[in-house]
């Protein structure tokens, strides 16, 4: 199928509104970093969303499913490929009562973690102040297993419902969704999630709001959040703690280009001002092999990395 026919079927499928072409991926990721998505969709349902997955499956289209672009660095070459944004279009939720009379709220994959956390607060249930500054989608979240502050989903997370590889419904329970430190099955096999019903407890409003202001003052003092970036850039090593690793091999404050290890907060690499993607991995690179050199640890990058680097 040619691009143009590619591009039609899509608009057919999304509506032309939600189909754009050679879309740069700066404009969607929190690093401002990233070239241009040859197709870019914003399906606005889950049945647009499964017949756009079909279709790309079936026409063989590379395709890569994302939230608001949180923890992704994108090639300055782009991708080459439909890139299916679940975000502003795809953020419903809902607040039921489950027959064992928990709460419960569900939430379409695109929900940012932060208009979670205050349908939580409105509702005064409590055990996911956690999310609330975590700059990323719950769909995302559930993946990685996001946390932070002694919390993770993997202790509210009661059912994620996905599209397999095959392109069918499956429902998981928390036990199968195999959630671990930044993993779980979801990850594993590469499956896209549609939506996540979590479990919560009641709460006295007033503290809810307390401890979600505590940890967003406790964010915005040891993190950068003051310039672009992916969030934490290294996944953690087992008995370390990357920023300490960084800090301790000298790269506070160092840059490539635009690229620059944070003054605040060693665990993340920020964009300064006009980052490239290539900036980004050639201080990471030098970062990781200085790292090893020193200590023996193998840093991993937490960041994914989205096209040909």
């Amino acid at each position: 199928m040619d691009e143009m026919a590619v591009k039609n079927y899509l608009a057919e499928i999304a509506g032309k509104d939600c189909v754009l072409e050679q879309e740069p991926m700066s404009a969607h990721t929190t690093f401002r970093i990233g070239g241009p998505a040859k197709y870019f969709v914003l399906p606005k349902s889950v049945q647009l969303l499964q017949q756009v997955l079909h279709f790309c499956k079936k026409e063989k289209l590379p395709y890569f499913v994302m939230g608001n672009g949180s923890n992704l660095l994108v090639s300055d070459k782009g991708y080459d490929g439909v890139v299916i944004q679940l975000f502003r279009n795809f953020d419903n939720i809902t607040v039921s009562k489950a027959k064992t009379g928990e709460k419960l709220i569900t939430a379409q994959a695109g929900a940012l973690l932060s208009k979670v956390s205050r349908t939580a607060l409105e509702e005064s249930l409590t055990g996911f102040e956690f999310a609330a500054g975590i700059p990323g989608t719950i769909g995302g979240a559930v993946v990685m297993n996001a946390g932070a502050y002694d919390g993770e989903m993997k202790q509210v997370v009661k059912s994620v419902t996905a599209f397999d590889e095959e392109g069918g419904t499956v429902v998981f329970s928390n036990e199968e969704l195999e959630l671990g430190y930044r993993t779980s099955v979801l990850q594993k096999r590469g499956l896209v999630v549609a939506e996540v019903t979590i479990c919560l407890e009641a709460g006295d409003k007033q503290e809810i709001a307390r401890r979600m202001e505590e940890l967003q003052m406790r964010r915005s003092a040891k993190q950068p959040l003051e310039f672009p970036s992916a969030g934490s850039t290294f996944k953690r090593p087992e008995g370390y703690f990357a920023g300490k690793l960084i800090m301790d091999a000298g790269f506070r404050g160092y840059q490539v280009g635009g690229a620059k290890v944070s003054d605040k907060h060693c665990g993340f690499v920020v964009n300064a001002g006009g980052a490239t993607a290539a900036d980004v991995i050639a201080l990471t690179d030098q970062i990781r092999d200085k790292v090893y050199q020193e200590t023996g640890v193998t840093l991993e990058l937490e960041v994914r990395k989205l096209g040909a680097f």
